[in-house]
C-alpha cells in the first residue's frame, strides 16, 4: 500500500463563505424555500462535506457505501453500510471512508435534519410527541441504533419523496421507530456543544484526517503546535475542547481502533499490528489496548473470532 501524503496544516479557507458553500443545493442540500422543519441531503465520497464539523440540527446519518472510521464526540470507532447515528446539536462528528475506490462513490450518506426547537415546542401541546424527547436527550452523547440500517434507507426515500404534511407524518414514522429501539448505544462520553468557528473547525479536521491516514508516522502535539503557530498548551486546551480526549489520548484511540480492524479482518501476527498502528513497542500497545478496550489484543481477536463464527461468547 501507497503512503499517504501528509495534509497540509491548516487548509486555508474564509470561514465567512464556508457556512453558505457547505449549506448550497450544490452539494445536495434541499432549498430552503421547498422544505420546513425536516431536511433530507445525500451526498457521496469524497466530498466537502464529510469533515469535523458540527450544526444546530439534529443529524440522522445513514452509511450506505464503504467503511472506515466514524468520530463523533470523544468517541472513535468503526462504521460499514447499515451504520445508522443520530447526533444531537452541536455534537462534532465525522465518517471517514478508507476503502474508496478510484473515483469515489457516488452516495455514501443518506441524512436527516431537524431542529430542536420547534419539536420540544410542539410537545408541549401534543403529548404523543412527548415519547421522543427521551431519545433527544440521549442524542446529546450520538447514538448508533443497530438492524435499522434497511428499514432507516426506507423510512429517509419516503420522507425525501413527500412535502409537507406528509414529509412531516413520514418523518414522524421514523421517529416512532428511533424513540422505541432498544438495540442502540451511546457514543460520546463528553456531552460536546461545540462553539468553535469554522477556522478552528478546519484545524480539528486536518489534524484528524492527517491522523487517521498516516498511522504509523509519528506525530506529537508539539509539531502540529509549530505548524498551526501555537505553544504546544494553546494546542493542547484547543484540541482538548474540540475534541473531548488530549491529543495523545485521541492519537491512541485512533491507533488502537485500527488495531481492533486488523485483528478482526486478518491474521497479521500482533506484533506486526502494533507496529503498523503507530506504537514503537508491544508492551506500551498490549497496555494502552487494554485500558481502551478492557481486554488483551489476543483475548479481542478471540472473542471476535467466536462471534463472527456464530459461537456463544
Amino acid at each position: 500500500m501507497s503512503a499517504t501524503k501528509p495534509r497540509t496544516l491548516p487548509r486555508q479557507l474564509k470561514p465567512e463563505l464556508e457556512h453558505e458553500f457547505a449549506r448550497s443545493p450544490e452539494l445536495g442540500y434541499e432549498p430552503t424555500a421547498e422544505v420546513g422543519f425536516v431536511r433530507c441531503l445525500s451526498h457521496g465520497f469524497p466530498t466537502p462535506l464529510a469533515r469535523w464539523h458540527y450544526h444546530d440540527e439534529y443529524e440522522l446519518h445513514l452509511i450506505t457505501a464503504t467503511s472506515g472510521k466514524a468520530f463523533v464526540g470523544d468517541w472513535i470507532g468503526q462504521f460499514q453500510p447499515g451504520h445508522l447515528v443520530l447526533t444531537g446539536p452541536r455534537l462534532p462528528h465525522n465518517w471517514v471512508s478508507m476503502d474508496v475506490p478510484d473515483g469515489g462513490v457516488a452516495e455514501r450518506d443518506l441524512v436527516i435534519q431537524f431542529s430542536h426547537g420547534p419539536l420540544v415546542q410542539a410537545a408541549g401541546t401534543i403529548p404523543e410527541l412527548a415519547e421522543v424527547l427521551p431519545l433527544l436527550e440521549r442524542a446529546k452523547h450520538g447514538i448508533e441504533f443497530f438492524g435499522l440500517g434497511e428499514r432507516s434507507t426506507a423510512h429517509w426515500h419516503r420522507v425525501k419523496a413527500a412535502r409537507g404534511l406528509r414529509r412531516f407524518t413520514a418523518f414522524c414514522d421514523l421517529l416512532c421507530d428511533l424513540a422505541a429501539s432498544t438495540d442502540y448505544r451511546l457514543l460520546s462520553n463528553v456531552q460536546l456543544q461545540s462553539d468553535d468557528d469554522d477556522t478552528s473547525l478546519d484545524r480539528i479536521d486536518a489534524v484528524v484526517m492527517r491522523l487517521t491516514e498516516n498511522l504509523a508516522q509519528p506525530i506529537s502535539a508539539a509539531d502540529i503546535a509549530t505548524e498551526l503557530g501555537m505553544s504546544e498548551s494553546r494546542f493542547s486546551r484547543f484540541f482538548r475542547r474540540a475534541t473531548g480526549n488530549t491529543f495523545t489520548d485521541f492519537v491512541n484511540r485512533v491507533r488502537i481502533n485500527r488495531a481492533c480492524q486488523l485483528l478482526m479482518e486478518s491474521d497479521r501476527l500482533i506484533t506486526h499490528i502494533c507496529y503498523e498502528v503507530g506504537f514503537n513497542n508491544v508492551a506500551n500497545f498490549n497496555r494502552r489496548f487494554l485500558e481502551i478496550k478492557g481486554m488483551t489484543p489476543s483475548d479481542f481477536r478471540k472473542q471476535s473470532e467466536k462471534r463472527f463464527s456464530g459461537a456463544t461468547v
